[in-house]
């Protein structure tokens, strides 16, 4: 009996669930109107810094607060003018979520995406420029995968798996990389001693 609760505690920890938003979390969520954006951490802010580059934590996608995170973050990245995603600790929230816009999809419709993780990456590169909402005036080129697959939770804890490339593809990565602390001034500093080689796809026969 020991044995099958540690193993039932595991599974459930494994796949994060269980993980509710805390007091603290609940507040800062529900603070001021419920009916508008959060405000959007900034890198020059010492303890809004720290929060982003803290690791994310996975949460409960039946938690009943989630869907009002979700709308306020939607409200913060239509407030840019211009942003194409935003993610949690980008408004004060170290939990796997995300906001993407899709210019793969008809209409170019802004998505949320729960717990996700990007479990294959292309070989095959892109390199373009980046800004960040949470960095003023900082754009620089990154290197990024072409196709992306990824795995991720709706509101109703349903599991989806899916291929993703393109424009895309690079706001997903720039997006969950804010999941792992990762902010574009450090990927930058990562990548300044990479090597590429440039491949022409579409280069003319000389014939």
């Amino acid at each position: 009996m020991r044995n099958f609760a540690l193993i039932l505690l595991l599974f459930i920890s494994f796949n994060g669930f269980s993980q509710k938003f805390s007091k603290e979390e609940k507040e800062l969520i529900l603070a001021g109107d419920v009916k508008t954006a959060l405000p959007i951490y900034q890198t020059d802010n010492d303890d809004q810094h720290k929060v982003l580059l803290a690791q994310s934590e996975e949460i409960s996608p039946k938690d009943k607060t989630l869907p009002i995170l979700i709308e306020r973050m939607r409200l913060a990245l239509a407030e840019t003018g211009g942003g194409v995603g935003i993610a949690a600790p980008q408004v004060g929230i170290n939990r796997r979520v995300v906001l993407v816009q899709r210019f793969d999809k008809t209409g170019l419709p802004v998505e949320y995406f729960i717990n996700p993780t990007i479990v294959w990456r292309s070989e095959l590169l892109n390199k373009g420029p980046e800004g960040d909402l949470s960095i003023e005036n900082f754009r620089d080129a990154f290197y990024r995968s072409h196709v992306i697959r990824l795995e991720y939770y709706d509101l109703e804890n349903k599991k989806h798996d899916e291929m993703v490339e393109g424009f895309t593809a690079v706001i997903f990565q720039h997006e969950i990389d804010h999941l792992s602390g990762i902010l574009i001034p450090d990927k930058l500093e990562n990548e300044k001693d990479w090597q590429y080689k440039e491949l022409k796809f579409y280069q003319k026969s000389k014939n």
